[in-house]
């Protein structure tokens, strides 16, 4: 494995230059993976894709629900072609360990073709999942998986100590506020599994191959005029009537989850915007803190042009 040569900490050049950040030194290794993290309507995909186009390469999605055909509005599918986007049916579910191979082979795949690869998406569990080898625990039954949701659901409290007392390692790695990856805990913890060993390579600075992470931050008010945008749009573009499509057929669990389904479903468009908005908001404030948490990130300055926040990655990386 490759390993990244930057402090536990992120690098904060938010208004400096990128070339000034001191991360990815190990042996002056030229970068075959970009990574492009940040909050939801950062504009991710619009320096992932320039990115790409300047290094004659390809976008490779690490995002847990564009996986799914269906909902493109919903979940916010990029126009320009993009590696992982719509390859699996609504009905289908996807798991983390069935995502990793895939996004480790298109990544090769580009990197023996182009010599880079651009990856980019919201969820952090499949960025890092790309990125490196987790060693993901097996997956946890249906039934299981119910069981620990609606235990987390009635009383998180409870529920993690439960987990203490049977996976103590995994109770002190997953926070009870962090519902997702606390079912995901007290299922394995059922099925005589652990997710502890996950949460410690989850944080490793290892990686597959040589690979530059940058971090999109944007102001509190800047974040917001975009999330406002991207949310009123989409609903000018047609989600409610994509949504009511999508609920005419079987969903997946995962994406039955989808941010934004259920209330554009159940409540009138007006209701349900803003509805939307304030998970969106919510979602946004867990994304940023998780990117805080990525070893060697370089954080940069989210509000400038794409065209200009790519040229400065791509140059960092050459």
């Amino acid at each position: 494995m490759a390993r990244a040569s930057a402090p536990p900490d992120s690098v904060d050049i938010a208004t400096a230059d990128l070339a000034d950040a001191d991360v990815t030194r190990e042996a002056e290794r030229r970068v075959e993976v970009f990574a492009v993290f940040g909050p939801t309507a950062s504009g991710k995909s619009a320096v992932a894709e320039a990115a790409a186009t300047r290094l004659g390469t390809e976008v490779v999605s690490v995002d847990a629900l564009q996986v799914y055909r269906g909902l493109p509005i919903l979940t916010n599918q990029p126009a320009a072609h993009t590696r992982l986007v719509g390859i699996r049916s609504p009905e289908e579910q996807m798991t983390v360990g069935e995502f990793a191979p895939l996004a480790h082979a298109a990544i090769d795949a580009l990197v023996t073709a182009h010599g880079a690869a651009i990856v980019t998406g919201g969820t952090g569990l499949y960025l890092r999942a790309a990125l490196t080898d987790l060693e993901l625990p097996p997956a946890v039954d249906e039934a299981t998986l119910a069981r620990a949701e609606q235990a987390v659901a009635e009383d998180a409290g409870a529920a993690h100590a439960r987990l203490a007392e049977r996976d103590a390692a995994a109770a002190a790695a997953v926070h009870p506020n962090d519902r997702q990856r606390l079912v995901r805990a007290l299922a394995l913890s059922e099925s005589g599994a652990s997710l502890a060993r996950t949460v410690d390579r989850l944080w490793s600075a290892e990686t597959r191959r040589p690979t530059l992470v940058v971090g999109l931050v944007l102001s509190k008010d800047a974040l917001e005029r975009r999330i406002q945008e991207r949310t009123r749009l989409m609903f000018a573009s047609g989600v409610v009537d994509e949504v009511r499509a999508a609920l005419d057929q079987p969903l997946s669990r995962t994406v039955e989850k989808t941010l934004g389904l259920r209330e554009i479903a159940s409540l009138d468009p007006d209701e349900a915007l803003e509805r939307v908005l304030i998970r969106t908001r919510r979602y946004a404030r867990y994304q940023e803190k998780w990117m805080r948490r990525i070893p060697g990130i370089v954080l940069v300055d989210g509000e400038r042009d794409p065209e200009a926040i790519a040229s400065d990655i791509v140059e960092r990386g050459r």
